[in-house]
């Protein structure tokens, strides 16, 4: 079994209410081998909602205290993306999946690259929230461009 986040499975619980449902997946989801997770909404957002950048760092930044994460209003949203990363960590251990492959570029699930902070489209390398707290309990997070290589 594979977690993999909700977006990519089709769901539509982007901040803009929209989904990124990746080809891939489908086939996964036919034959019932994914669970889904939304660390955003576990974490207590709703859809749709402002879009929201790591400021001053990465993932592991913003768990260490040393950054933040605002909505594009300004709003500072970090605690709610700490709150759900460690909700879906606890969902995590408890189905102890195979593999965990989370939306790439996300302030919570990017496992590569993120977004920098300055709301202009650009991205930088760093992980989100969500794979930090993952990745620092021992668990492997992938993006859906890593799935099938």
């Amino acid at each position: 079994m594979i977690v993999v986040s909700s977006c990519l499975a089709g769901l539509k619980v982007r901040y803009n209410g929209t989904d990124c449902l990746d080809e891939s997946m489908e086939k996964l989801l036919n034959d019932k081998k994914i669970r889904t997770v939304c660390p955003e909404l576990m974490g207590g957002f709703s859809t749709p909602r402002e879009p929201a950048e790591i400021i001053g760092g990465n993932g592991y930044d913003v768990i260490d205290g040393k950054a933040v994460v605002q909505d594009r209003k300004g709003n500072d949203v970090t605690q709610m993306y700490i709150n759900g990363a460690y909700k879906t960590l606890d969902f995590i251990k408890s189905l102890n999946p195979e593999m965990v492959v989370l939306k790439e570029n996300s302030p919570s699930c990017g496992s590569c690259f993120i977004y920098t902070g300055c709301f202009d489209g650009t991205k930088k390398d760093g992980v989100g929230v969500t794979t930090a707290i993952l990745r620092r309990n021992g668990i492997k997070v992938i993006s859906e461009n890593e799935l099938f290589q």
